[in-house]
């Protein structure tokens, strides 16, 4: 079964003279539980295309299916609610909240939904993540490494069909950037979470379970598996 399907999805920046088409024609489907990888150079639309999968911006065309929900039909109060329950967002940035500990960061997105944290779940992921012993840890009390770790449990808390990573290990080093793939491919098995990971680093993308390529706005390789 696909959990994400893409249809003929194109965006357009600006107009005439100026237009920048990132993203041309895409379609692609990623089926439930498949950890995804998705490659290219800087500016050559794989963050848009990950925009529009996570509906944080809108296409110019086409369509994107998350569940059999076509999720750029919703009205904004609907997909805002949608995208906050069923797609888990992991940044380069971490993003985490500089006044919230480390347990406090990874269930804020349960708050935000006036949603009380299942405790053995939270137990669950802050041993899966090795975060046990730093759950009363500030943000700037943390490694790199772990701070990632904490924004992968915050993606995970509520338990999203989809989890959306763009750049994850950008600012890691490459011990830490390889724990972190290793936690996104536990989380895709463990829990049957869709992930797809934006990455330039084509040895990252090889650990994932299918590869595609993103050049000049246009997909050039689907159905791509690593080995």
């Amino acid at each position: 079964m696909n959990l994400l399907e893409v249809n003929s999805v194109c965006k357009t920046y600006g107009s005439g003279e100026t237009a920048v088409n990132a993203l041309k024609n895409v379609s692609f489907t990623i089926p439930k539980g498949e950890f995804a990888a998705v490659i290219g150079e800087s500016g050559s639309g794989k963050s848009t295309l990950l925009n529009m999968i996570g509906a944080l911006d809108t296409p110019t065309s086409g369509k994107v299916w998350i569940d059999g929900n076509d999720i750029f039909r919703m009205k904004d109060e609907k997909l805002t609610i949608f995208r906050r329950r069923n797609i888990g967002f992991i940044f380069q940035a971490f993003n985490l909240i500089p006044e919230l500990n480390v347990e406090q960061n990874i269930t804020f997105p349960l708050l935000l939904d006036y949603k009380k944290p299942d405790q053995a779940y939270v137990e669950e992921i802050l041993a899966v993540l090795s975060l046990t012993d730093r759950r009363n840890h500030l943000p700037r009390q943390l490694s790199g490494g772990q701070q990632q770790r904490v924004a992968i449990g915050r993606a995970l808390i509520t338990r999203p069909m989809l989890i959306l990573a763009d750049e994850p290990t950008g600012n890691l080093d490459s011990q830490n950037s390889n724990e972190v793939i290793s936690l996104l491919k536990t989380a895709s098995k463990r829990y049957q979470q869709t992930i797809i990971m934006i990455t330039h680093n084509r040895s990252m993308a090889s650990t994932a379970d299918r590869v595609l390529q993103v050049s000049d706005g246009v997909l050039t390789h689907l159905g791509v598996y690593a080995e």
